[in-house]
């Protein structure tokens, strides 16, 4: 898809959005939407689709570090428990607790009973989330092999994207289809009424990100709330410049 394009249909759709924040603000309403999938998918670019134009105090992101030997000692699910949104938050995990059904299952950091006991737990603990009010959307992001494979030789040869690329994510080149054995169990078990998954096409990010977002906004309820009224008088003087009395500002950027 042309940057053209792209930018033309994400405009109002950031409209929206911002009223989806105004209105979450004003009711309360507690946010969560979890972004999962294949490394390179795009989750990234998604969730900076989502949050850009947004107050970031209101608007969250949870992209957790490896767990602590503390947290490996705790339930499953705590660590994920904390960062849960407060009334107006919106919160977006960039990967979730279902690193379980994930990584963890094909890289070998969870064992078998483990991975059994999270695919058990997570409906219930979606269950309670969803019954307590949080709007909860999940979302997986694919893309096929071609693609990643592609994206990866992109963050090797660009030094701006080298921090994308870890070991891990080499590791897990030659498990493709272990993952899709993954993600197809953790469907299975993890699909529910009250917490779906929906499964976005990413192989054309920017098409992909348009389709999330439509359906993101098309699931919420009607969000129309008027901005706040401001009172913006006349400043009643000539703008003043600005001066200084004790260090000088640093010379300014060449203009060509």
């Amino acid at each position: 898809m042309k940057s053209r394009d792209y930018k033309a249909a994400l405009a109002p759709m950031r409209e929206e959005l911002a009223a989806m924040a105004r209105w979450a603000q004003a009711t309360g309403q507690r946010i969560v939407v979890l972004f999962e999938g294949r490394d390179t998918a795009g989750k990234g670019g998604a969730i900076r689709a989502v949050s850009e134009k947004l107050n970031p105090r209101q608007c969250h992101i949870a992209a957790l570090a490896k767990p602590t030997e503390a947290e490996q000692s705790q339930w499953y699910f705590q660590r994920y428990v904390r960062h849960l949104p407060s009334a107006g938050e919106i919160v977006l995990f960039d990967r979730s607790w279902y690193n379980r059904a994930g990584v963890e299952k094909v890289m070998g950091y969870a064992d078998a009973p483990q991975v059994a006991r999270f695919l058990e737990q997570a409906p219930t603990f979606e269950k309670m989330l969803v019954d307590d009010g949080i709007l909860l959307f999940k979302y997986w992001l694919g893309t096929d092999q071609a693609q990643q494979e592609e994206r990866l030789r992109e963050r090797l040869d660009d030094p701006l994207k080298r921090w994308k690329l870890s070991p891990v994510d080499l590791a897990a080149r030659g498990k493709y289809d272990a993952y899709t054995e993954a993600r197809e169990a953790m469907l299975a078990a993890t699909h529910t009424e009250w917490a779906p998954w929906t499964l976005v096409d990413f192989n054309d990010q920017k098409r992909g990100r348009l389709t999330l977002l439509r359906d993101l906004l098309d699931r919420l309820p009607d969000t129309r709330v008027a901005p706040p009224q401001i009172d913006f008088p006349p400043l009643g003087r000539e703008p003043k410049v600005e001066r200084y009395t004790v260090i000088e500002p640093i010379e300014s950027f060449p203009s060509d």
